[in-house]
């Protein structure tokens, strides 16, 4: 049996990570225009912010072996509730970009924490039903999170989105140290993330996350300026909405096909996400369109991550951890990069994002076949 109101406890704190990295994307126009700088350099909140998690996972994780692992929860959560209190409070765009660095950073240990934390509270037998019930703060986070944060901003204040997001580590706290048992340091043990990037397969799997996540936030980055550049600047949290529902459908499905049809599962995604960004970019601010488009996004976006690290592990096998840190370090740092192209992007018009970041998308689609080939393969033929 499941020890649920451990794994909620976690859940809810990759919740936290998760809204906390994408929130500004819901939030763009307000903050960009209460602290006096353009949208673009408002994006530049993201970018510093996967940067920084793309740069920090593999290092910090493995600095942070030896601490207990129930301390380390426990501080990366504190230090959520003081940098978005930082936020919440500052009016300095200067000081607020700090805050967004160390918040990447606490992020980047995080991911690499839960996933492990939630397999080692059960049998191995349940490690993968586990990971799972953690991970699902994810799809939560862009369902719940994202549309309930951008109303608030649209409502009240966007201050208020963090200061909310303050507040929630507090009874968080409290629930990590009832309900979260301790477990001890992993052994001190040198990751070999260089040794794992030569595996067969893994080169394609991380040039496919990075495309895939590069064009993803090019336009997701942006939604709000694409939106208004169709006149539909009113639909922003109702798509918001149904994108984030659509992630859990997607997390759903992917996790009932991708062990038999992994390659069609990675075909999907791509294709199904370019295909919902150039639909926006051609529904001319149709409601129903839109509303269509976020679904279609949703949908095809929320079991993408799932996909990644599902193949990425299968390929890895007993390099899986070093592996996954080169997932997270490629995913993050695409998170940046499609930040700061749509920023470079943005000016030139609105119209220009969907159509590059679904030409990116469909990039990876050329490395599919080798990805899903390669996966196959036994690993432990490679040293």
């Amino acid at each position: 049996m499941l020890p649920l109101p451990a794994l909620l406890a976690l859940t809810t704190t990759v919740f936290l990570g998760c809204l906390t990295e994408v929130l500004p994307a819901g939030l763009l126009l307000g903050m960009s225009a209460d602290l006096g700088v353009s949208p673009s350099a408002t994006g530049q909140l993201v970018t510093v912010y996967a940067i920084t998690t793309a740069l920090t996972a593999i290092p910090l994780t493995t600095v942070t072996l030896r601490v207990p692992r129930k301390h380390l929860l426990v501080a990366l959560i504190i230090g959520f509730l003081l940098t978005n209190l930082v936020i919440a409070v500052s009016s300095s765009y200067p000081l607020i970009l700090a805050a967004r660095v160390g918040s990447g950073a606490l992020t980047g240990v995080m991911w690499s924490l839960v996933a492990g934390y939630a397999m080692r509270l059960v049998p191995p037998g349940l490690t993968g039903r586990a990971l799972a019930v953690a991970m699902s703060g994810t799809p939560i986070g862009f369902a719940l999170g994202v549309p309930a944060g951008t109303a608030l901003g649209e409502l009240a204040d966007w201050r208020w989105a963090f200061g909310v997001m303050a507040l929630i580590t507090v009874p968080l706290l409290g629930w990590v140290l009832v309900a979260v048992p301790t477990v001890p340091a992993d052994p001190a043990r040198p990751t070999r993330p260089l040794a794992a990037s030569r595996l067969p397969g893994m080169r394609p799997v991380l040039a496919t996350v990075a495309l895939f996540s590069l064009g993803h936030n090019v336009a997701y980055t942006y939604i709000g300026p694409v939106l208004v550049g169709l006149d539909s600047a009113r639909m922003l949290g109702a798509a918001l909405l149904v994108f984030g529902c659509g992630t859990v459908g997607g997390l759903v499905a992917v996790g009932a096909a991708l062990d038999r049809h992994p390659r069609a599962v990675l075909l999907s995604c791509t294709g199904m996400t370019a295909a919902a960004i150039v639909l926006i970019g051609l529904s001319d601010g149709v409601p129903g369109l839109v509303l269509a488009a976020a679904c279609l996004w949703g949908l095809a976006f929320g079991g993408a991550p799932t996909a990644f690290q599902a193949v990425t592990a299968l390929i890895a096998g007993t390099t899986a951890d070093a592996a996954q840190s080169l997932t997270i370090a490629a995913w993050n740092g695409a998170v940046a990069g499609g930040a700061l192209i749509g920023g470079l992007l943005l000016p030139l018009g609105t119209f220009l994002l969907p159509w590059c970041a679904a030409f990116v998308i469909l990039l990876p689609v050329l490395f599919s076949r080798r990805v899903v080939l390669s996966a196959r393969a036994d690993p432990s033929r490679v040293a």
